[in-house]
């Protein structure tokens, strides 16, 4: 027998869904806080590993970039509104809200020498590794 666990919003989570797919959004409203979380590009290099976010219409202030217990977590908050006034026309696009996102560091960061950058909506965080050294032990054969 196969327990399932009860899940009472489920009926309407897929009503949601169907909804959304008969009358889909427009591009503009796709844009808001409730369906953003930023987009995360990884790499890794032979000295360090990237992690770069895209945060556009984040102001440096508004973005934090914290290490605890090995985990790197990076938050903040989108503060955004457009306003056009013209003779017969006034229109008002705002957005805003918190994010966060949170990465496990693997062992080989260097936590002390951790970089953050933000330029041009991408922030671009370098964790450099801890260079190995090489152990090279001569065995006496008996």
């Amino acid at each position: 027998m196969m327990v399932t666990k009860f899940d009472p919003f489920a009926e309407i989570k897929r009503l949601e869904d169907r909804i959304f797919r008969a009358y889909p959004a427009p591009a503009e409203a796709q844009n808001t806080i409730t369906s953003w979380m930023p987009t995360v590009n990884t790499r890794e290099d032979e000295k360090a590993y990237h992690i770069e976010v895209d945060l556009p219409g984040v102001k440096k202030e508004d973005i934090h970039v914290d290490i605890s217990d090995g985990v790197l977590t990076i938050s903040g908050e989108r503060k955004f509104k457009k306003e056009t006034k013209e003779k017969d026309y006034y229109k008002v696009e705002s957005s805003f809200g918190k994010f966060e996102r949170s990465f496990r560091l693997p062992e080989d960061v260097n936590d002390e020498e951790i970089k953050a950058e933000s330029k041009d909506g991408v922030l671009e965080i370098t964790l450099p590794k801890v260079k190995k050294e090489e152990k090279k032990k001569k065995i006496e054969v008996k």
